[in-house]
């Protein structure tokens, strides 16, 4: 594989799943974060940088943003976007169970869909508990149940059906559906208050021929007997899935857009605030 072929991923992910859906979900975890002037902020899988780049304006020139993924080619990506106003951002490669930090680092963790891939939640959890300062405060969103979503359900059942797979291997982004397990999830982690808000957003993806393979590639792309496929096999897979779920799809697009509404939990969580 090229250089260029191996960036598209990240590429792809910034032109076609940020302005879609990870924008629109941006703005719903900033709101609930609440930022402010000079808050020294962490964004935890921080992809192609669109929640970190929201966020430096926020906490203004005297703030810290800092973007952290595991991902190098998603961070190259973030580091050629233009530089946003306010803080200065600083991309860093790093695992979420051991984020290379000290502990009261940060007043505010995000974290954009991102929680239910990492694969110890527990410690990734406590992690951010251990990075904030007294008082700071973990925003996480979170995918609610794939039945809630039936163009990503149709999807996802085709998917699995043809590589003979039960639907939960390749459900990975609506595994943390449950809004008590979420809660609990932070609550045993050690902070002090967790409330779970439900959110909902309407996506769009436009370019409504593109959907169906960009969407299962990226959905199924951790799944090991879809990235085992050849390139013949794979188009054939993208193929039979685009005409299973053209009648579930037709529902949702018109000659520009696939545009459907969505549903998330959003995890406020805060350390307590000892020594005050």
């Amino acid at each position: 594989m090229s250089p260029t072929q191996a960036k598209n991923p990240a590429e792809t992910y910034e032109s076609y799943f940020v302005p879609a859906m990870f924008l629109p979900w941006s703005k719903i975890l900033l709101r609930h974060a609440d930022l402010q002037s000079r808050h020294r902020v962490l964004d935890v899988a921080c992809g192609t940088g669109i929640v970190a780049r929201q966020a430096a304006p926020l906490v203004g020139a005297l703030g810290q943003v800092v973007g952290l993924d595991m991902n190098p080619a998603m961070l190259g990506v973030a580091r050629s976007r233009p530089a946003p106003a306010g803080a200065s951002v600083q991309w860093q490669e790093g695992n979420a169970m051991a984020l290379p930090f000290p502990e009261g680092s940060f007043d505010v963790v995000l974290c954009q869909h991102g929680l239910q891939f990492f694969p110890n939640r527990d410690h990734a959890v406590r992690e951010m508990l251990r990075v904030l300062t007294p008082g700071g405060q973990a925003v996480v969103i979170v995918l609610q149940t794939l039945a809630q979503h039936p163009v990503f359900e149709a999807l996802m059942e085709s998917v699995a059906r043809n590589l003979s797979l039960p639907v939960s291997a390749v459900m990975t982004p609506f595994i943390l559906s449950d809004a008590d397990e979420l809660r609990n999830l932070f609550s045993v982690a050690g902070f002090q208050e967790v409330v779970v808000h439900a959110e909902s957003a309407t996506v769009r993806f436009v370019d409504p021929e593109r959907f169906v393979p960009m969407a299962v590639t990226s959905s199924a792309a951790a799944v090991p007997a879809f990235a085992q496929l050849d390139e013949p096999a794979r188009a054939a897979l993208l193929e039979t899935v685009r005409a299973e779920v053209e009648p579930v799809i037709t529902a949702y697009r018109d000659a520009e857009a696939v545009t459907f509404p969505m549903f998330a939990h959003v995890a406020v969580a805060k350390r307590a605030n000892v020594g005050h």
